[in-house]
């Protein structure tokens, strides 16, 4: 009998949604057999904003995977965005409960309750609970104790938070398309699992990931997520800059922007530096393919320097703000590492380099194989991590999302009571 699965998720993004279908094989390896990318609608910095329009665009991307795989799914992971999203760090404390035979699962999962009892707004839902490190009695950075013998058991985790109206909209667009919806993921965690090493997570290292109306950011440490946010600025920026600078239409815009970012230096010449000299720095790039009305060419220096480095400086330094808010500005030995459709923009490396003082390399997916040859750019670094990230949970009986939200709210304000109830 074979113990292959099929996992599946949708990239609900702000200029595409993505949908990726995936099988994971017996030694878990993940074969992508399905993907479909359309442009977004009804999507606006990752939150919904016109659900008819949303709900259509992810049938379309739905039908179109389905297709490729030759399946049906009945069931999808899909990432939440915007700038709603939040986190905390907080610790969880419990009294082992059979401290001769050990510390068992149950233990952890009631420590892991007791630091998700943290008091939020009614309008937020908890999104992830992720255990950075244990504590057995005065032994610290444990990463797993179970089996350990001790009497206390402490926790720390980083839990991440959005709206609850913002997550629901979203869920009910899935839904009515005729999926459940196994679980929500964040946008940065799911692409720190395709374009992040282990060992720049271990050493320290702040993943970027610039989308077309946010840039997501998670601050990795000693092998955890520490910190995560959302800026409300990205690729659509750069895009609205062009049409200004240009004087053109958005769609025009954005054709400039990917050509720009996938134009070369014409090949040197061998006759003499001047000529050289002629070709390192060209003034006009033909853009007459991309057929644009009255506009056969662009001063590439006017583009490059006058409007795509100040905005991505803009973004950058939003970015530098958010690690100092963080506490770790400079202290990321592996430095930045940048995704997402905005990492292919023109100069970006170089300018990112700049603004953060630090090393920055730029992430593309690894980790999956099979229908991977037009996706396997930064741009679809969530879709693919999603896969990943889905690949690691295992197969449970299904409970719709939308029910479980209401549920794991109310069992950690019961827990919070409980605790609340010994305090003079």
């Amino acid at each position: 009998m074979s113990k292959t699965r099929i996992v599946s998720g949708i990239d609900i993004g702000s200029s595409k949604i993505v949908t990726i279908i995936g099988q994971i094989g017996e030694e878990g390896e993940i074969s992508v057999i399905g993907v479909s990318s359309v442009p977004s609608n009804g999507i606006k910095k990752g939150v919904v904003v016109d659900i008819d329009r949303a709900v259509e665009t992810i049938s379309e991307s739905l039908n179109a995977a389905e297709r490729m795989a030759g399946c049906t799914i009945p069931s999808v992971f899909i990432t939440l965005d915007g700038t709603h999203v939040s986190s905390v760090n907080s610790p969880g404390v419990v009294a082992v409960s059979t401290p001769d035979s050990g510390i068992t699962a149950n233990d952890v999962n009631r420590v892991i309750e007791a630091a998700r009892a943290i008091s939020i707004p009614s309008s937020r839902e908890i999104i992830h609970v992720i255990p950075r490190s244990y504590r057995v009695d005065s032994q610290e950075g444990v990463q797993d104790p179970v089996g350990m013998s001790g009497i206390r058991l402490q926790v720390e985790t980083h839990i991440i938070s959005g709206a609850a109206t913002s997550m629901r909209n979203l869920v009910k667009c899935v839904q009515q398309v005729g999926l459940d919806v196994e679980d929500v993921v964040f946008t940065g965690l799911a692409s720190s699992e395709s374009v992040l090493t282990e060992t720049e997570k271990e050493l320290g290292v702040v993943l970027v990931d610039i989308g077309g109306g946010t840039t997501s950011l998670v601050i990795f440490n000693e092998g955890s997520p520490i910190y995560s946010a959302v800026l409300p600025i990205g690729g659509k920026n750069l895009t609205n800059d062009i049409a200004i600078g240009l004087r053109i239409s958005l769609e025009n815009a954005e054709k400039v922007k990917t050509f720009l970012s996938s134009y070369h230096e014409p090949a040197l010449p061998t006759k003499n530096s001047q000529d050289k000299k002629k070709h390192l720095e060209p003034e006009e790039i033909d853009i007459s393919s991309l057929n644009i009305s009255k506009l056969q060419s662009v001063n590439k220096e006017f583009l490059v320097k006058g409007i795509i480095k100040p905005r991505l400086e803009e973004i950058l330094e939003l970015v530098r703000a958010e690690l100092k808010k963080g506490g770790h500005e400079g202290d990321l030995p592996s430095g930045a590492v940048v995704c997402g459709g905005g990492a292919s923009t023109i100069e970006l490396e170089c300018v990112a380099k700049r603004s953060l003082r630090s090393p920055v390399r730029i992430g593309s997916p690894q980790g999956v194989s099979g229908l991977i040859e037009e996706i396997s750019t930064p741009a679809y670094s969530a879709a693919i991590g999603m896969l990943i990230f889905a690949s690691t949970r295992l197969p449970q009986p299904r409970i719709p999302f939308a029910s479980r939200l209401g549920k794991l709210k109310s069992s950690a304000q019961k827990v919070f009571k409980w605790g609340k109830s010994f305090l003079p």
